[in-house]
C-alpha cells in the first residue's frame, strides 16, 4: 500500500503544470499591415481569462486605455473598440488574470499605412 501511494505521488509530481490562458489569436494579427485602422480588436484565448487592462500606444507617443466596459468577466474572446489614430504603428498591451490564478501580460502590434 505504501508503494502505491509513493508511486501515485511521484506520478502527480511528474505531471506537467496546466498551461496558462495562452493568447491563441488576435485580429488584426500580430505584425499585420493594414490600409486603415480597424474599428475594434479581437483577442482570443485558449482558456478563459479576465482582462484587467488593455492599453494602446501609437507611433506619435499617445497611449490610451481601451474601454473594457462590461467585458470584465472570464471569457475566451474579447472584442474591444479601437480609437483610430491614423497611420503608424499600433502597439496593444493586454493584462489579465488566467483561470488558474496567474497574472498574464503580453503585447502585439500592427501597422496602418
Amino acid at each position: 500500500m505504501k508503494a502505491i501511494m509513493i508511486a501515485g505521488m511521484l506520478a502527480l509530481a511528474a505531471t506537467p503544470a496546466l498551461p496558462h490562458s495562452a493568447l491563441d489569436a488576435t485580429a488584426p494579427e500580430d505584425g499585420a499591415v493594414l490600409v486603415r485602422a480597424p474599428p475594434h480588436i479581437v483577442l482570443t484565448f485558449a482558456r478563459r481569462i479576465r482582462l484587467t487592462r488593455v492599453r494602446m500606444t501609437h507611433d506619435d507617443g499617445n497611449g490610451i486605455d481601451l474601454e473594457l466596459g462590461g467585458r470584465k468577466a472570464f471569457a475566451t474572446r474579447f472584442e474591444l473598440p479601437l480609437e483610430n489614430m491614423g497611420s503608424g504603428l499600433y502597439r496593444i498591451e493586454w493584462r489579465g488574470l488566467s483561470g488558474d490564478g496567474h497574472a498574464m501580460r503580453k503585447t502585439f502590434s500592427f501597422r496602418v499605412k
